[in-house]
């Protein structure tokens, strides 16, 4: 991770959390019945997550009570926009960005010397199966704020509007209770610090829950498709829901978006692509075995790639090179078939959220593809951020700089 954490990979856009802002992180820990850290100084993401918390507590997702029960914490305005590292859900972040666009005014005040504890309602109180996934067409943000600040000021403001009525301010009582209100929290009365529940519209949506599952709705039919086959093979036995169920390996799950308009792959294209050229490196360094010059050094120079490509055999290099074989030979004929030519790892590879699909469901499609085939390290940052963290330590060191190199590049343009 410190290659990726010196290149600005990993551990960008975190907000530091020292002095008073760790006993007020505790507070909202304290709320969700978790014990206080140690810790005196560690960072967090845009939902509150951090990673020294989640090390100390040994739990990466220790801001679940159940998986239907998710919850943030906000402690700065800096948190707006920047990125979450362990999203539970696919719409953590537009949550997120929906919450602080409602109330960036008064997140500035209430984070001022309090702490606010956000509760994602999906209106199920736990999943009892997984097709308790489909009930979820709306979820709610509901907001707790430490220490009670919106309690006591309208605690104080009802005190000023009995202080203020007929001859009340003779009252001594009321003198001490404003008095008493005002030391203790300030004066309140123009503090922005009531946040309403915000509710945003679900459709479509990714979710770690039961193993990782992808509920994709707006299509001909609704699809699940469950990363877990013990959850897959539970699933099925279930035969009261009108919903088509695939696990992420399936074939016919291929043949399915494809069908539906939601996946496409042009292999005339595709053969173009940077994306083409960084899968066939991906997998020129799968089958080498005892390179003598280092890995970065052989993908990026042309002349060493063609000698040690050509220490492979005859089938490794049909198998990398199919797609140039398959577009050069269905130029001259239609009778070869492209599953006799291309290997079927690097067809599904190749493929992309269909033309039609809506921006909204683009970055789910692009991670539910490369769920299915993670041929490409930059695709696979990108759109399964956690997927690549842990492959990336498996990598060999030279392969690992220029993996790097290709994310800041592609980085530049956004453009696979």
């Amino acid at each position: 991770m410190e290659k990726l954490q010196q290149a600005g990979l990993f551990g960008g856009g975190l907000t530091t959390v020292s002095g008073p802002l760790v006993a007020r992180y505790n507070d909202c820990l304290a709320m969700l019945g978790i014990k206080p850290v140690k810790l005196k100084r560690f960072q967090i993401d845009g939902l509150g997550w951090s990673p020294e918390v989640a090390a100390e507590l040994k739990d990466d997702y220790y801001l679940n009570l159940g998986d239907a029960n998710s919850y943030g914490i906000i402690l700065s305005p800096e948190q707006f926009d920047q990125p979450i590292y362990r999203p539970f859900h696919s719409f953590d972040r537009d949550l997120m960005y929906a919450v602080f666009t409602a109330y960036q005014k008064e997140i500035k005040d209430i984070t001022k010397d309090s702490a606010i504890c956000l509760h994602v309602d999906q209106g199920l109180d736990t999943y009892y199966e997984s097709f308790d996934l489909l009930k979820i067409e709306k979820v709610s943000v509901h907001f707790k704020i430490s220490g009670d600040l919106d309690k006591n000021k309208a605690e104080q403001m009802a005190l000023i509007e009995e202080y203020n009525q007929g001859n009340n301010f003779f009252h001594r009582d009321i003198h001490k209770k404003l008095l008493a209100s005002a030391l203790a929290y300030g004066d309140l009365r123009d503090r922005k610090v009531h946040l309403e529940p915000i509710s945003v519209e679900v459709n479509s949506f990714y979710t770690k829950a039961f193993g990782g599952v992808f509920v994709l709705r707006d299509f001909i039919k609704e699809i699940m498709v469950f990363e877990s086959m013990e959850t897959f093979k539970k699933s099925i036995s279930n035969t009261t829901h009108e919903v088509m169920l695939f696990h992420k390996e399936h074939e016919e799950l291929h043949k399915t978006l494809v069908d539906h308009l939601i996946v496409e792959c042009n292999l005339k294209r595709a053969e173009t692509t940077p994306k083409y050229t960084r899968i066939k490196k991906h997998l020129l360094v799968e089958h080498l075995k005892d390179a003598e010059h280092p890995m970065a050094e052989i993908l990026e120079n042309e002349f060493l790639y063609k000698r040690y490509f050509n220490t492979l055999s005859p089938d490794e290099r049909k198998l990398i090179s199919g797609v140039e074989i398959y577009n050069e030979k269905i130029a001259q004929s239609n009778q070869f078939k492209r599953k006799d030519l291309v290997d079927y790892r690097i067809f599904l590879a190749l493929h992309e959220p269909h033309s039609s699909i809506e921006d909204e469901h683009r970055a789910l499609i692009w991670k539910l593809l490369v769920k299915i085939m993670p041929l490409d390290p930059v695709a696979l940052y990108w759109f399964d951020k956690e997927s690549f963290y842990e492959l990336f330590p498996k990598y060999d060191e030279s392969y690992q700089d220029w993996i790097i190199e290709r994310i800041k590049e592609r980085n530049k343009e956004f453009k696979l």
